[in-house]
């Protein structure tokens, strides 16, 4: 869900008092809620039993017709009901009190500070929003496919989908670009798993192994082929044949076993060390890299014909960096995950740890985010100090990054003095609201985690 989706979400504003609705509705829509109101209970049953979307209900106690805690009592019969606060008297305390033991998620005694509304109301929002996150990633998970296996919404990830689903059902071998830790062998058991090939998925890390060893482990050997030939041994292109076989790191191929490996791919077969039988084999390579190979091809590193050879088709997977939107998303996967491996109980992260994650570099990808969800369940810290090369640059940063990493600073420390009052930083740091939400959102910073805490 994207952050302008966040913000969307509606408050829905019930009370049979036509300046309240109208106090109430403003001030929250300066803060930059959307609200729809009703004059009647019976209003918004009726519009959230039709489908309508709702992030959270606000509702006055005491109304003619369907009152507040009948209206609460209904909502709560719902298959995925919206956290209902409710607006009461002084002489309701112990009613509303009840009312939360009910499932009402907060109660606002009357007279209140709008700011008060505003806070319970955006806390609730977090609250609905990872109640549909958990269950988007349970209806994905039950689909399965594409969408359960490469979670997002950002643009880069949509699109990635997207090309996945036309190169899968072919056998045209595919070159995945990618940082450390940004998932390309999900991308490549991805391609596996669509193509409906009946051959296995088999994976080799060609950075992993000694040179002296790889054709061996590419086109197999047989007994006494060399010293330590004990026995026959299938290479991993014989074994991949009718299916994927998935070579991370190609780049580290030695350029004797480059010369041998474009060679079994355009005649589709190959010869085991130590024997003269041809084996056919008929397969598809999906190859991972994060080098530019046609640079490391102009140095004398790395065959230009292999190049062509394996990228008839690239699919260039995005840093984590650029896809912020998913992270809250793909931070509950990863929870969910860990608690199940580790059988331990599932845990919510809050709007604050949301901003932080949201704030982060991630120079390990996706590898690093599921390793802070690991830490996360097990309940040890997360390491979010400030580190050189992190959000904020080091001293060998580029005059423009230590600018951004400044001005980063100054909105947080604002955003934190000032308890998160939108208007209060405006007018500290003299920016219109425009500008304000436009650098906010370039920094991911989030202006729930700097709520002042009051309450629940």
């Amino acid at each position: 869900m994207s952050e302008i989706e966040r913000v969307a979400l509606p408050v829905w504003l019930v009370d049979d008092d036509p300046d309240v609705r109208a106090s109430l509705s403003q001030w929250l829509e300066l803060s930059e809620l959307a609200v729809r109101t009703f004059e009647r209970g019976q209003a918004a049953l009726g519009a959230l039993q039709a489908g309508e979307s709702c992030g959270v209900l606000v509702s006055d106690v005491k109304m003619p017709g369907l009152d507040g805690l009948a209206l609460l009592k209904a909502v709560q019969a719902l298959e995925e009901p919206p956290p209902v606060v409710l607006i009461t008297g002084h002489g309701d305390v112990p009613m509303a009190v009840e009312a939360m033991r009910d499932g009402a998620w907060d109660f606002v005694e009357k007279p209140f500070a709008p700011e008060r509304l505003e806070a319970c109301v955006r806390r609730a929002l977090e609250r609905r929003r990872l109640a549909q996150e958990n269950r988007r990633l349970r209806e994905a998970l039950r689909e399965g496919g594409l969408a359960s296996q490469l979670l997002g919404e950002a643009p880069a990830l949509v699109a990635l989908r997207q090309q996945l689903a036309n190169l899968a059902p072919t056998r045209a071998n595919v070159l995945v670009l990618g940082e450390t830790g940004s998932g390309k062998e999900v991308v490549a058991r991805a391609l596996h798993d669509e193509s409906g090939a009946e051959g296995p998925f088999v994976a080799l890390n060609c950075g992993a192994i000694a040179a002296e060893l790889i054709e061996s482990e590419l086109f197999g050997h047989e007994k006494g082929a060399f010293t330590g030939a004990v026995e026959r041994r299938i290479g991993t292109l014989e074994h991949a044949s009718g299916g994927t076989l998935f070579l991370d790191e190609v780049e580290s191929l030695p350029l004797a076993a480059q010369v041998k490996l474009l060679r079994a791919l355009q005649e589709g077969e190959i010869t085991r060390l130590g024997s003269n039988t041809l084996i056919q084999v008929d397969l598809r390579v999906v190859a991972a890299t994060k080098e530019d190979l046609l640079a490391l091809a102009g140095q004398g590193g790395f065959r230009e014909d292999l190049y062509y050879r394996l990228a008839i088709a690239e699919l260039e997977l995005p840093p984590l960096r650029e896809r912020r939107e998913d992270i809250p998303r793909l931070f509950t996967h990863f929870c969910r995950q860990a608690a199940e491996v580790h059988q331990r109980p599932p845990r919510e992260a809050n709007g604050e740890l949301l901003a932080a994650l949201s704030r982060h570099s991630w120079p390990g990808n996706l590898r690093e985010l599921r390793n802070m969800a690991t830490r996360y369940i097990l309940g040890l810290a997360l390491p979010w100090e400030t580190r050189p090369g992190d959000d904020e640059a080091g001293e060998g940063g580029s005059l423009a990054a230590q600018m951004e990493a400044f001005e980063a600073t100054l909105l947080r420390e604002a955003l934190s003095r000032h308890g998160g009052n939108i208007q209060a930083v405006m007018e500290a740091l003299d920016l219109p609201r425009r500008t304000l939400n436009q650098k906010m959102q370039r920094h991911g910073l989030r202006r729930e985690a700097f709520l002042a805490s009051d309450g629940r």
